[in-house]
């Protein structure tokens, strides 16, 4: 009788590259790694507390993502917050998700669309009523999960780690001067519930029109910081 097959076992050094690129994003969305610092290896080994051999095996992904850069002469730079970072990651968005939405409204189940609603009304509610100290890290959440799923509708990782880093350079942006607040709540999520509509009434065109229109009106807040 044959031994059934055994799913192959991620490997420790690929476990801990992965764990050394979750520590530096993290301390970068927390601003302990800023914008635009340069840094070292043995730096990014106090800052992240992994050794030197997974800081090595780690930096060209991050050179690769973008989120760090080598400068001759002076060494290795993380990523600047500025208007080509701003263009750039909002029009990559813009590719990915007109096409996406497309697909994810027809075949986007009710239920789903449903509880995508339901998620988007409640912050609205909240925030009409005065909002409370986890409202904001709320809405980021129901934001992310939204353009997620129709992200990853697409069943293409590739599709899917581009779009996260792109996520992840949008979160600096706006980490560093916009971060969603509660002013711009309730027009973050009616465009998110624009979306919803359009994606219910099972037309392509107008979902993707209505993404297209709410990724607008976050680039042009960005650029106005």
């Amino acid at each position: 009788m044959s031994q059934p097959e055994q799913e192959p076992r991620e490997s420790e050094p690929l476990k801990l590259r992965e764990r050394a690129y979750a520590s530096f994003t993290e301390r970068l969305l927390a601003r302990e790694i800023k914008p635009g610092q340069f840094v070292t290896q043995r730096e990014l080994v106090a800052m992240t507390g992994f050794p030197l051999g997974a800081i090595r095996e780690l930096i060209p992904r991050l050179e690769a993502e973008g989120l760090i850069k080598t400068v001759p002469q002076r060494g290795m730079q993380v990523a600047h917050v500025d208007l080509d970072l701003i263009r750039n990651a909002f029009q990559f968005r813009l590719f990915l998700e007109k096409e996406a939405t497309a697909l994810y409204t027809r075949d986007a189940t009710d239920e789903e669309l449903a509880e995508q609603r339901a998620r988007h009304e409640a912050i609205v509610a909240r925030a009409e009523a005065g909002g409370d100290e986890r409202l904001i890290e709320d809405a980021e959440d129901v934001d992310r999960l939204m353009h997620e799923a129709i992200i990853d509708h697409l069943d293409n990782d590739i599709v899917s780690q581009a779009f996260r880093v792109t996520w992840l350079k949008i979160r600096l942006i706006r980490q560093y001067e916009t971060r969603i607040h509660n002013s711009i709540i309730v027009p973050v999520m009616r465009d998110h519930l624009a979306i919803i509509e359009a994606i219910e009434s099972r037309d392509p065109v107008r979902a993707s029109e209505a993404m297209a229109a709410h990724i607008g009106n976050a680039r042009e807040r960005a650029m106005r910081y």
